[in-house]
């Protein structure tokens, strides 16, 4: 099988390249950017040079295109902050790194500018809706402004897990010239498969004489699913189902949009390039669920029917597949279409399964295999195992730390896990001391404070944060952060302003009144109300033993007690 362009240089003009690389400006790249970077170097994003121009962007967002006509439906990218964006020019050479300083390519920009992100969401992921986390992360993680130009690369990026199973699109390619698998079925996933997965695939390899590729994307996918280490012991478990020689597992280290039928195209090329001649199209394809109505972003087929549209153009055989069901009178899957009207059908969704699993629950044989069932049971412990984050949220003087340092102690009372507290004021002192009181530096020491929680919740855990946090946006990228590892409960303390200004024990209030500082929360600078903590406790008719009773409950009613 022939092998694929790459962008990167021989050794020998890399060196060349090493000698320029001190006196250029440098930009650190995110784990998202790494992914994009990745496969823009070993060619699994062919056929694009490095990231596109604005006329290539603006071509891709409106008609799936590049502006040389190339099919290509997903903007790829370098966004960049304001202050970075106005210190770089068109032409400019700059050095790509890792975290760690690695220098892994060097981009020569062909384009600086602030894109429509109101246009862009519209366009590819059909919403502007943020429930999406496509237009979530689009609107609130992606920087304002677009860099576009061309690649060298110098070296892939880094890693240090699951190596052998790491393959660029011209291993996979040779990999297959070497077996002689002249038809290779090409399956994307980004959960743990189950046994409806290998019944569905293993129909596509029967149906088209093929072999199966079983490549999973591992870089970010929707916040909530199952961490990729999980994950790949899973597929490392199902593997062992398929008959030998028959199926290849090889991970894709690619960061999901979620836009439905855009991704599905996406996808599709992306295989192409990998050595696929054949790519499975599955019902809901790449569909992060419901918006904020409780409506499906994209219908069950609309991804199969777009990826068909562009079959021909895209040189792979789409494989559309319906959903497979379990017949228990029969005893085995079948296509939903297959099923007759007096078939007893078995079923278990995707949050039925994960309150199995928080609740120690059996699950069946015939949903999935005890290896792969054993996997997910031992990386993701039944809720009173997990840990958690308390995060309390109100004015100053409305009794977080008060109901915090009581709730501490009542933890070790009832619970043999680690409890950290993060008051707001000692986080201060020694988190972000160097930090003021701009709603900028607010946010940042509420972010440190979210990561230091959502490590402590990712090691089973519980932590207890009691900061103002005024701003809805940061509490809420807190609890995504903390949400991917564990438990996280808010709890609003509604004490009125009143209240807060009688017991002002530091003074705050009188002070703002008086105009000696600015900036102070409910006098001067807001408090954006939360639209759903999961308590609401007004400390000024409700007692610390009150309160606190209350949150036990609710915590031991969310299972993780």
């Amino acid at each position: 099988m022939q092998s694929i362009n790459t962008l990167m240089l021989s050794e020998h003009d890399k060196q060349a390249y090493l000698k320029q690389i001190p006196h250029l400006p440098s930009i650190f790249l995110n784990q998202r950017q790494l992914c994009d970077l990745e496969l823009l170097l070993n060619g699994g994003f062919n056929p694009l040079e490095g990231y596109l121009s604005k006329i290539d962007y603006e071509s891709v967002v409106y008609n799936m295109r590049l502006a040389n006509d190339k099919l290509w439906p997903m903007p790829i990218i370098l966004d960049v902050n304001e202050s970075l964006a106005k210190t770089l020019q068109e032409n400019q050479d700059i050095v790509l790194r890792d975290p760690e300083g690695v220098a892994l390519a060097v981009l020569t920009i062909s384009d600086i500018w602030q894109p429509n992100k109101e246009v862009e969401a519209k366009h590819v992921f059909g919403t502007l809706d943020q429930t999406h986390p496509g237009v979530n992360y689009l609107f609130n993680y992606i920087q304002p402004y677009y860099i576009g130009g061309k690649l060298v690369g110098l070296e892939l990026p880094r890693h240090y897990d699951f190596l052998d199973l790491r393959l660029t699109p011209n291993e996979l390619r040779a990999f297959f010239s070497k077996m002689s698998w002249t038809k290779v079925i090409g399956f994307q996933t980004r959960n743990p498969m189950h046994r409806a997965h290998h019944e569905m695939t293993l129909r596509a390899a029967k149906e088209f004489k093929a072999n199966l590729l079983i490549h999973p994307a591992i870089g970010a996918t929707k916040p909530g699913d199952i961490d990729y280490f999980s994950r790949v012991k899973c597929y490392e478990k199902i593997m062992g189902e398929y008959p030998e020689d028959t199926a290849k597992l090889s991970l894709l280290p690619l960061a999901m949009r979620m836009a439905g039928p855009r991704s599905a195209v996406w996808h599709a090329l992306i295989r192409k390039n990998y050595g696929c001649t054949h790519f499975i199209v599955g019902r809901e394809h790449a569909c992060p669920g419901n918006d904020a109505t409780g409506k499906k972003f994209y219908g069950e087929y609309d991804a199969q029917h777009l990826v068909k549209k562009y079959e021909d153009e895209l040189g792979i055989t789409i494989v559309p597949f319906k959903a497979m069901a379990y017949v228990a009178n029969k005893a085995q899957y079948l296509p939903i279409d297959e099923v007759e009207k007096d078939d007893e059908v078995l079923s278990i969704s995707g949050t039925e399964l994960r309150r199995r699993l928080k609740e120690d629950l059996e699950i069946p044989s015939w949903y999935s295999y005890p290896s792969v069932i054993n996997e997910l049971k031992r990386f993701y412990p039944s809720l009173k195992k997990q840990g958690f984050t308390i995060f309390f949220t109100g004015l100053s003087s409305s009794g977080k730390s008060t109901l915090a340092n009581a709730l501490m102690v009542k933890f070790r009372e009832l619970d043999n896990r680690t409890i950290t507290l993060l008051d707001g004021d000692i986080v201060r002192k020694h988190l972000s001391s160097e930090l003021g009181f701009s709603k900028a530096d607010r946010n940042t020491n509420i972010l440190r404070i979210g990561f230091v929680a959502s490590e402590i919740t990712k090691h089973r855990g519980i932590a207890i944060c009691a900061p103002i946090a005024p701003y809805h946006e940061t509490r809420q990228r807190v609890r995504e952060l903390v949400s991917e590892h564990g438990g996280f409960i808010e709890v609003y303390l509604s004490t009125p302003l009143s209240t807060c200004e009688q017991r002002d024990r530091k003074g705050l209030y009188k002070k703002a009144k008086e105009g000696l500082v600015t900036g102070v929360t409910g006098i001067d600078d807001p408090y954006e109300v939360p639209k759903n903590p999961e308590c609401i406790i007004d400390t000024s008719n409700t007692s610390v033993s009150e309160a606190v009773h209350e949150i036990l409950l609710k915590i031991e009613s969310l299972g993780y007690f």
